[in-house]
This record gives C-alpha cells, sequence and structure tokens, in this order.
C-alpha cells in the first residue's frame, strides 16, 4: 500500500504574452470532466441574465451573440469558453475543462488587445477559481497581475476587478482583504449581485456573522433566481446559525433542480458535508460518491469520501481516498486528516510522512501568498511545537476572531498548559450569543476536555457526550480519545452536579508557559 504521497510543486505560471498550453501550472494536462450539453436553451429570465452581463463579452473568433428578449430562437451554440462565461453569468461553476479553455482564449486575446480592462478583469477571475479548485495556488499570483492589470487600464467603477480581488483574497485567506474589497465592489456597483459574492465569505471569515447574514439578504434580494453560487453561501450562513436542516433542505432543492452535472456535483458534494457534521456517515458518502459521478473533478467530493469511510471504519478504503484526494487537490488539511488517520492505526512512519507533506505544502502556499495559519495552528498544537502555535493562532485571532479561529487558539492554549485562557476562548467558540451556533463535534470535544482539565466535571460529561452525539466519528484519533475522557468521569453523583452549568468566565490574558502537554 502506498503510504504517502506528496504532488508536485507547481511550476511558475505563464504570462499572456508567452504561448498558451492547454495545462495547468503544473504542466498537466487538465482533467476532463463532464459539461453541459450546449444544446439546452436557455430560459428567457437566464438569457436576460446572460445578455446583460456579457454584452461585449469577447471570446476568441469574435462576441458572444445576445438574442433580443422579444426573440425566441435559441442561442447559437457556446464553445467551452463562452460555457464559462454563461456560467459565471448566472452563478453558477463552470468544469474545469471550460474554465482551462476560457483562461487560454483570454489569454490569447489579451495579448494583442493589453486595453482591455473587462478582460483582464474575467482571466484574473478565473484564475482563482481555477487555483481555487485545484489547490494550485500558482495561479493566485498570475490573478493578482491580472486584476491589477485591469484595474490600471480601467480605473474607475471596474466592479469586475474588485469583485476579482476580494475572490482572490478570500481564496488566499486574507479575510480582512477580501473585506475592503468586497466592500469597494458594493461601493463600485451596489445593484450587482456578483459584488455581495466574496462579502458573505469575507464577513464569515472575519468572524462578523450578523454582517454576513445581511450581506446575504441583499445578495438573495438582486438575485431573480438563486444560482449555485448564491445557494452555496446560504446554506454556509444558515449552517454558522446553527440552522443544519435548513442548510441541508436549501441544498437538496437546489440539487434536485441543478442545470449542469458541475452545479448538481457541488450542491451534492455541499450536502455531504452537512450530512457528515450532523453524524451521517452513510449519508453523506452516498452524497459523495453522487457528486463524483455527476463530475470527477468535483475534487473535494474525494476527501469528504475519506472522512466518510474513516467513520464508518472503513480504514483501508479512507486511506486510498485520502491518497486521491491529495493528488488531485493537495490541500494542507487533507494531509493532516491523513495523517491522522495513519496515527490512529499505529502506523507513526506514515503519519510523520503525511505531516512532512502538509510542511511543505504550506510552505508552498506561503510563496503564492496563501495564509493557512489555521490548519498549521491546528497541526503544531497536537504534533509539534504548542506555544508556536499559539503565537501563530493569536496573530490569526487578531485578524479573524471568527469561530474556528477561537476554538483553535482555544486548544493551543491547552496543549501549551494554559487551561483558563483555553476556556475562555473555546467558550467563545460555541457560545450561541457571539453570531455564531455551529454544532461542530470536535468544538465540544476539546471545550469538554478543557473543563475536565479544570475539574468542571459537569459541564465536562455534558459537552464531551454532545460531541460523541453529533458525530460519533468525528476524528478517528480523537473521538476514541473523548469516549475515554466520558468513560473516565463516570455518572455524577446523585442530587447532580453543581458545575453543570458554570459561570462565563471573564476573558483571562492570554499568557506563555513552558510547561507544554502532549
Amino acid at each position: 500500500m502506498e503510504h504517502s504521497e506528496n504532488s508536485a510543486e507547481p511550476a511558475a505560471p505563464v504570462d499572456p504574452t508567452e504561448p498558451a498550453e492547454a495545462t495547468g501550472p503544473s504542466g498537466a494536462v487538465a482533467e476532463r470532466a463532464p459539461v453541459a450539453d450546449p444544446r439546452r436553451r436557455l430560459s428567457p429570465g437566464v438569457r436576460r441574465t446572460v445578455q446583460a452581463s456579457l454584452a461585449g463579452c469577447l471570446v476568441l473568433g469574435g462576441v458572444l451573440v445576445m438574442l433580443p428578449d422579444d426573440e425566441p430562437a435559441p442561442a447559437p451554440l457556446p464553445g467551452p469558453a463562452g460555457r464559462a462565461v454563461i456560467a459565471a453569468a448566472v452563478g453558477a461553476p463552470a468544469s474545469l475543462p471550460d474554465l482551462t479553455a476560457l483562461i487560454g482564449e483570454r489569454e490569447t486575446y489579451l495579448r494583442t488587445h493589453p486595453r482591455d480592462g473587462l478582460s483582464w478583469a474575467a482571466l484574473g477571475a478565473a484564475y482563482v477559481e481555477r487555483g481555487s479548485r485545484t489547490a494550485e495556488t500558482a495561479y493566485y499570483p498570475k490573478a493578482e497581475r491580472a486584476l491589477r492589470s485591469s484595474l490600471k487600464v480601467r480605473p474607475k467603477g471596474n466592479a469586475e476587478a474588485l469583485d476579482g480581488l476580494a475572490a482572490l483574497a478570500a481564496a488566499r485567506g486574507d479575510w480582512r482583504s477580501a473585506r475592503i474589497w468586497g466592500e469597494a465592489a458594493v461601493k463600485a456597483a451596489p445593484k450587482r449581485w456578483s459584488s455581495y459574492v466574496a462579502l458573505v465569505d469575507a464577513y464569515r471569515g472575519t468572524g462578523d456573522y450578523k454582517a454576513a447574514g445581511r450581506t446575504l439578504e441583499t445578495l438573495t434580494g438582486l438575485t431573480s433566481g438563486a444560482g449555485t453560487t448564491v445557494t452555496l453561501r446560504t446554506a454556509a450562513v444558515y449552517r454558522d446559525r446553527g440552522w443544519r436542516e435548513d442548510a441541508a433542505t436549501v441544498v437538496a432543492d437546489a440539487s434536485a433542480r441543478a442545470g449542469t452535472a458541475t452545479e448538481k456535483a457541488a450542491l451534492l458534494q455541499r450536502g455531504g458535508e452537512l450530512a457528515w457534521e450532523r453524524g451521517e456517515p452513510v449519508d453523506a458518502l452516498r452524497h459523495f460518491d453522487a457528486a463524483l459521478a455527476a463530475d470527477p473533478g468535483c475534487h473535494p467530493a474525494l476527501a469528504g469520501r475519506a472522512r466518510a469511510l474513516a467513520s464508518l471504519g472503513r480504514t483501508a478504503e479512507a486511506v486510498v481516498a485520502y491518497q486521491r484526494a491529495l493528488r488531485k487537490q493537495p490541500l494542507p488539511q487533507y494531509a493532516l486528516e491523513l495523517g491522522e488517520l495513519y496515527e490512529s492505526l499505529h502506523d507513526e512512519r506514515s503519519a510523520e510522512a503525511q505531516y512532512g507533506v502538509l510542511r511543505k505544502r504550506v510552505a508552498d502556499d506561503r510563496a503564492h501568498g496563501v495564509d493557512d495559519a489555521l490548519v498549521l495552528g491546528r497541526f503544531e498544537a497536537d504534533h509539534g511545537d504548542a506555544d508556536a502555535a499559539v503565537d501563530r493562532l493569536r496573530a490569526e485571532w487578531s485578524r479573524a476572531p471568527g469561530i474556528a479561529t477561537a476554538d483553535a487558539l482555544g486548544w493551543a492554549l491547552h496543549r501549551a498548559g494554559d487551561d483558563d485562557a483555553a476556556h475562555w476562548f473555546l467558550r467563545r467558540a460555541t457560545d450561541r450569543q457571539k453570531g455564531g451556533t455551529v454544532r461542530n463535534a470536535s468544538y465540544s470535544y476539546h471545550l469538554g476536555a478543557v473543563e475536565r482539565e479544570l475539574g468542571l466535571y459537569g459541564a465536562a460529561r455534558r459537552h464531551l457526550g454532545e460531541a460523541l452525539r453529533i458525530n460519533p466519528g468525528f476524528s478517528p484519533l480523537y473521538a476514541p480519545a473523548a469516549q475515554e475522557a466520558l468513560d473516565a468521569l463516570g455518572e455524577p453523583a446523585e442530587g447532580g452536579v453543581p458545575q453543570m452549568w458554570p459561570p462565563k468566565p471573564k476573558a483571562p490574558p492570554v499568557k506563555r508557559v513552558a510547561h507544554k502537554r502532549r
């Protein structure tokens, strides 16, 4: 069995002034995936959206032909690049082959038309999408150059370039910059629905969940029909609020009416994530398998399959699924999860190999402007230097004080031996008064483990039990630890436990301590 894999480092991206290639930055030929039937006739509402969004938009060989509103005849058959542009206009993901075609055509066009600001913006946005979908972060510097070129030739009212820069910052995990660019895009074009998409992500990333909800309301009010892009943001905001069933329903309804295989796969994959989070691995696996059947290019579904298989105890299959996910979308998070799966199987050598993959991938990402502080902090807290994790996550908290950061910092503080400070942050991560009410098994486990150390045994029983009720297989390494800790606490004393509902602690100073708990 192959125990570890490391993807080849992407080569430097090619500028539009150089010959175009039909490959990704790594030199690999773009993966084929199912595409929409170009003969499928667009509805009048969608045609009007495409007309308004793409008027004057050049595709290699000529201008996209737009139909007048009163013309019932179908549009000419679009090519791959045209399909990618239409997908973006109606808020749907393009297939990877179509996205690659659009990139190639825009690169070719801009070699002879370098003053076309709209085409620079479209190219930059396509680079961001491609980089995000494949985890080839070498696309991000190229995207930044393209988007800044767009602003240079069209400095005023260029909402398209501002949208792209907001999406780029979000893809890099730079939530502050995403918020700045997103707000600038909205100011430039307040009636343009796509200007609000990255802003929803930015507010969630910075922990401003109320602003994310308000922005989503504006976004949905500006769209005549919720495209996949809007549906996925709606589900994310609902999940943050603890509305798990509502999030699942929104995604399921949209999946049933999806117009393309790529849209259907993206929605099924999100439905699988929601099912796994609520402790239903069989249903999650069904969603992930259906997503990959619809579109083999839906790479996040590969890692989703691996999580579900691990939860079901099918560890050999889970290892293979993680290895495949890392080949297709080499995210540091996947390397961490595979390493912990190996560790749960007492295969320390393979686990260390995966942790090496994680470190290298984080270094590569950093070179391309990506902030992996959260996953690196989680890794260091459990498998490296807990004090370094605290320092890194304290800096991340100052930039993006969201729920996930609060949990990661609290756990790092616990691992570094400062349980008082850890308790405050872990309570923050599960506090329903702070705008985020995510029911996350890992967060509950972390809180329960710290409460046990602090002698708050009643609260510890409640949160450890809650973790196992939410998702009994939330981690192959830590779900058994949660059960062991709960068993060690035993049954509560007769008459109840006075610490069942402990008072909320005051925020303590985050201090450095020498002691480390391994």
